[in-house]
């Protein structure tokens, strides 16, 4: 019976270590997670382009010149290096690579229309 005993409180206090042992390997995980910063770019937003550079925005008062020679302009008018030119729309980017990025999209929710009424508007009478 004390053996009996023994193994049982032997069998909970192995499972006891097992379980701190993972909850210590999850928490190093979760520590040593980063966020990667966020890169050099010029937005336009609420109708002003605004410059991300070393993780401060600063609002974009005068032109500048990207790495490639694009030109981007304070209204967002964008001029690249062969002459054509664009004009950044809200939530549009532009990195110091000259390389645009359009606005991210939401997800958008299916319409809710049921199955039975799109059944009824295809049906020939």
């Amino acid at each position: 019976m004390k053996k009996l005993f023994l193994m049982i409180t032997a069998l909970g206090m192995l499972t006891c270590s097992t379980v701190v042992a993972q909850d210590t390997i999850m928490h190093k995980k979760m520590k040593t997670h980063k966020m990667s910063p966020p890169k050099d770019h010029i937005m336009m937003k609420d109708g002003k382009m605004w410059v991300m550079k070393n993780g401060k925005h600063t609002e974009l008062k005068e032109p500048m010149t990207l790495e490639n020679g694009t030109m981007v302009m304070a209204d967002g008018t964008v001029k690249m290096k062969d002459g054509n030119t664009m004009m950044l729309k809200n939530g549009n980017s532009i990195d110091m690579m000259g390389k645009v990025m359009p606005m991210k999209m939401k997800k958008t929710m299916k319409s809710p229309m049921k199955r039975d009424s799109m059944k009824r508007d295809t049906m020939k009478y």
